[in-house]
């Protein structure tokens, strides 16, 4: 046998190039297509059947099941998508990875991709210098794509030859040869390599040219591609150790529909893979896929006989891959339900207290992939947003519980807890932020996590304050001082005005990508009455103070609670501005300057 290590590095070379130029390809699809992937998959599941499609559709894109079946997980996780329309949804993304089956046979096995990758080449490096980010992704996309094909040329290349490797043959004749047993070895080993290097696609390419070179027959062949079929849930697992209970049964039930459709598969294996010879050779005329190992296994064939039936050896395996997961679907997607039940009773949900600290959106496991793992963020912020709401909310009622009581304490214990929880809320989400910007992204996901990283910060400012006016609370107790029904009438008044702003704000994240200068308007609006109604306070207070209405002490505890719930309208208003910057530095026709101008008239005097 002549074959070097150096032949088994490149070999092992050619896999990483055909993997990266998947990875290239799918990463290129999403940058450009980011926002629209977001639409299609939150928008286009409705019912089973919208769901499969946009599963297929997602797939046959970007051209990785594994990558399709982490975003489900991503919006399962992120409260998008039920679990019930995930289902649908993966049932999809396994029909669509035949998409990928499809192209390697054709373009790999009967056009020579290598006379047309770099004229591609020579269109899509200059597109990586333009200056629209849109642009740049279909130049990546498309040099990954060529990537693919080059790493396929290359495989076939430096495989080794059959005919100077004849012990080899030899070998895996015998583990051929023995029925069933053979089944489940090859099985196994389409397993273990898919979930070693996490690619169906790129399994199906090894399998492709081992059968083309003669060393396992065509029934063999389907075995690994079956193997590798369940091999794909590895990734979407792996990526929902760190979700939510949601995204673990999403996951769950990729793992159980594909478990599912393999085992119908290995009863009736052998009658499967006959129909399949049949409808291969008799009803579409592609030759007989089980002729090229017939024939090389008689050690006198030349490479000149073998060629002409590489192609009908790769083009059966495809339409195997095919109609199983044709059959497989039509089998399962009336049962979404009942997968459903099975995946509730494998991971039980686990109930867990209101003040328990916990993400319920994201984890730092789900950064697969970064450009749709944005949404999860978007979504945990509006969580943190709203956990701040509740505090401010006991706060008010703190206001007007007599210091000393069980009720008070019970109030003033859970702020606190809430303000231990707002610190860690954001230190998670900012993290989380940081792995997802450290991916490849566009432009204009770049802005957002900035945007995203400036609000999580005001929103714990805002909780800081919360528990500064509970603190002062408890200090103006400690002196022994009163309020006058004057002041309680105030600090109700401004409590209730800072409340409105909060709610405005929190209508604004909730619906970040649809927000109008209208709802920019109405938050600065509250903002000046807030700074307005603050100095009104003050200046009445120093009257009254002088006036003797009150003691000066408890003149100081009650400006110093104004003072304080007008800082929070201030990070409030701090947050509605990064909103309303991420519209100005993403508007492509430049009005941004003057949008920012007239919705916020004292923000052009401070600039």
């Amino acid at each position: 046998m002549n074959y070097s290590i150096l032949d088994f590095l490149a070999l092992l070379g050619a896999v990483g190039l055909f993997l990266y130029g998947m990875k290239v390809m799918s990463e290129g699809l999403q940058k450009a297509a980011g926002d629209r992937l977001r639409g299609i998959l939150s928008a286009m599941t409705r019912n089973r059947w919208t769901g499969l499609m946009t599963g297929m559709l997602i797939t046959a894109m970007i051209q990785s099941s594994s990558a399709s079946t982490v975003m489900v997980v991503s919006f399962v996780n992120a409260g998008l998508m039920s679990l019930e329309q995930s289902m649908a949804v993966i049932l999809g993304a396994n029909m669509g990875s035949t998409f990928t089956s499809w192209i390697v046979s054709f373009f790999g096995f009967k056009v020579d991709m290598t006379h047309i990758c770099f004229p591609i080449l020579a269109f899509a490096v200059p597109m990586l210098f333009f200056k629209k980010s849109t642009t740049k992704s279909v130049g990546e996309f498309l040099i990954g794509f060529v990537f693919l094909f080059l790493g396929l040329a290359a495989l076939n290349n430096y495989f080794p030859d059959l005919g100077k490797s004849p012990e080899i043959f030899e070998t895996l004749k015998a583990y051929t040869s023995m029925g069933f047993v053979s089944l489940i070895i090859f099985f196994l080993v389409g397993l273990v390599v898919t979930m070693i290097i996490q690619s169906s696609a790129a399994t199906f390419a090894i399998v492709l040219i081992m059968g083309t070179k003669g060393w396992i027959p065509f029934d063999m062949a389907c075995a690994i591609v079956l193997g590798g079929n369940v091999g794909t849930t590895i990734m979407p697992l792996l990526a929902s150790r760190g979700g939510n209970t949601t995204a673990r049964k999403a996951a769950m039930g990729h793992l159980v529909y594909n478990l599912i459709s393999a085992a119908w598969m290995l009863v009736v294996f052998f009658p499967f893979v006959k129909m399949i010879v049949w409808l291969t050779s008799d009803v579409l005329n592609l030759g007989d896929p089980t002729a090229l190992y017939q024939l090389a296994s008689t050690g006198t064939a030349s490479e000149a006989d073998l060629k002409p039936l590489m192609f009908s050896m790769s083009m059966g395996a495809t339409i195997y891959h095919t109609v199983y997961n044709i059959v497989s679907l039509l089998l399962m997607i009336g049962f979404t339900k009942q997968l459903v039940q099975i995946v509730n009773k494998i991971v039980p949900t686990r109930k867990r207290t209101e003040e328990e600290f916990q993400l319920k959106y994201i984890s730092g496991g789900l950064v697969g992939a970064a450009e749709l793992n944005i949404l999860q963020a978007q979504r945990e912020t509006v969580v943190y947003a709203q956990r701040v709401e509740s505090m401010f909310g006991m706060v008010k009622q703190l206001v007007h519980v007599k210091t000393g009581t069980e009720e008070f304490n019970k109030l003033y214990t859970c702020v606190g807890k809430y303000e231990d929880i707002s610190d860690h809320m954001e230190i998670e989400i900012a993290n989380y932020l940081n792995q997802v910007i450290a991916g490849r992204l566009s432009l204009d996901a770049k802005l957002r996590i900035g945007t995203m990283l400036n609000i999580v910060s005001e929103i714990e400012s805002i909780a800081d304050s919360c528990n500064n006016i509970a603190r002062t609370l408890i200090r103006k107790e400690e002196a022994h001082t009163h309020f006058s029904e004057y002041n309680y009438k105030h600090i109700d008044t401004m409590l209730k005005y800072v409340s409105e702003a909060m709610s405005n704000m929190l209508a604004v994240l909730c619906d970040l990508d649809n927000v109008t200068s209208e709802d920019l308007v109405r938050n600065y609006n509250k903002e000046r009455e807030i700074n307005n109604f603050r100095n009104l306070c003050r200046t009445e207070n120093i009257e009254r103070i002088n006036n003797q209405e009150y003691p000066y002490q408890a003149g100081i505890f009650y400006m110093d609670i104004i003072c304080e719930a007008e800082k929070v309208g201030d990070f409030i208003v701090n947050v509605i501005d990064s909103v309303e910057d991420l519209m100005r530095r993403t508007n492509t026709e430049g009005g941004g300057i003057a949008l920012d101008e007239e919705l916020n008239p004292e923000k052009k005097n401070e600039d």
